[in-house]
């Protein structure tokens, strides 16, 4: 039961207690509630996995994440190598805010996909001072990241995108098969408002699609030449300044490390330098909103290591984003 000695103690502190809403966060649940709402950052659940040809289960990724945010106090998260507190601001005037679910339809991919842009078009439309809020998108398979760049045009300028995965996701299209989580970014490369895609850490050994990124002029950064230019060089591949949306697959790391992600490949990343290349990324561009996805909990561990780790990587970006000047003058 709610009382202020129990918010203060248990509930505030312990993983256990409380609504799994993102980081606590207040969810709004009504378009009034949205509509009234003042946040910066905005977080989208999107439990879909209707585009999983494998094994399906991503659907409850969204959920996992937010449980395991419970682990997390509201004033921001220490960095013990830097001796410095991130997101302290952003938590203590209470910027963030959980925007709840798409709501999908399940077997009617077209209309949640549709549903999708949708949802994601009018939270960005609610601008605040000419900004449109922070997006964040929790998947859910990748093949959600289409529909969710596809309403970013509400943005009304054009951005780069870069995609953090051991797959290209970039099949062809065909009759009846066209929205799978192997097709977004082949979608994604054609649209209006997208500049440039740059996918890196690429290296599945049936990742063929690459050749046709390739040829399509898009960069397609293997391990390889990940380690050669290392995150600063990954960023570096980006012009300074520019808008840029980053889309996290899970299965960039390294498949020892996510147990829960039903397409992990061998030779991945490690954690730290995924988060250190996102922290590149942060500091190069002006990042317009990122979505993390194909976390599958019914495959993890007891301890949910995979939800933990996805949630440990868009608290860390977010807290790199959230130092840089751009972010900042939001405030002034």
């Amino acid at each position: 039961m709610y009382s202020k000695e129990n918010n203060e103690g248990c509930y505030g502190v312990y993983p256990f207690s409380g609504i799994p809403t993102f980081l606590r966060a207040k969810e709004l649940r009504t378009k009034e509630e949205f509509e009234s709402a003042n946040f910066d950052i905005g977080i989208l659940g999107i439990p879909f996995d209707e585009g999983m040809p494998f094994i399906p289960g991503t659907r409850f990724g969204p959920r996992a994440i937010r449980e395991q945010t419970l682990r997390y106090n509201k004033r921001g998260y220490y960095s013990v190598d830097e001796d410095k507190i991130f997101l302290s601001r952003e938590f203590g005037e209470e910027r963030l805010a959980d925007l709840g679910d798409v709501a999908i339809t399940p077997t009617d991919i077209e209309g949640s996909l549709t549903q999708i842009t949708d949802s994601v078009r009018t939270i960005l439309l609610k601008k605040k001072d000419g900004c449109s809020p922070l997006l964040i998108s929790l998947g859910g398979d990748h093949s959600v990241s289409n529909p969710v760049i596809r309403g970013f045009d509400a943005l009304g300028e054009a951005f780069h995108v870069v995609q953090f995965d051991a797959h290209p996701d970039y099949a062809k299209a065909e009759p009846g098969f066209s929205y799978t989580n192997a097709h977004p970014f082949r979608h994604v490369a054609g649209m209006s408002h997208v500049k440039s895609l740059t996918q890196v850490g690429i290296r599945s050994v049936r990742a063929f699609q690459a050749r046709d990124s390739r040829a399509d002029g898009n960069q397609v950064i293997g391990m390889k030449r990940f380690y050669e230019l290392g995150p600063k060089g990954i960023a570096a591949l980006i012009p300074a300044g520019e808008p840029c949306y980053v889309s996290i697959d899970i299965d960039a790391l390294d498949c020892t490390l996510v147990p829960g992600c039903v397409s992990a490949e061998p030779n991945g990343m490690t954690f730290r330098e995924l988060t250190d290349s996102l922290a590149a990324l942060a500091k190069r561009c002006r990042i317009v909103g990122f979505d993390l996805v194909e976390v599958a909990p019914l495959l993890d561990t007891p301890n949910k290591i995979t939800s933990y780790l996805a949630t440990q990587l868009i608290i860390e970006f977010l807290g790199r984003i959230c130092e840089e000047d751009y972010w900042k003058k939001r405030y002034l």
